[in-house]
């Protein structure tokens, strides 16, 4: 599972795919207060991409891909 879902912290790994929409979006409403870690990311489905704008949470840890951290980054800061 490349979302790894940890108390208050969900982990992105690798390639996350449309398949971790629904699992995030019931996580995003459960917990209080969650914290986003995009480190390990190296693709974001837009699916994903949409949730994270929606939940307008900030992002803890950004990607450290480049063409993430270039281009979903910024959208996400500027919400």
């Amino acid at each position: 599972m490349p979302i790894h879902f940890e108390d208050r912290t969900a982990r992105f790994e690798g390639a996350c795919t449309v398949e971790e929409a629904i699992p995030l979006a019931e996580w995003l409403c459960a917990v209080e207060d969650p914290r986003l870690d995009l480190g390990g990311c190296t693709a974001l489905h837009t699916a994903l991409l949409q949730l994270l704008l929606a939940s307008e949470r900030p992002i803890a840890v950004p990607p450290e891909d480049a063409f993430l951290k270039g281009w979903v980054m910024p959208v996400l800061v500027k919400r």
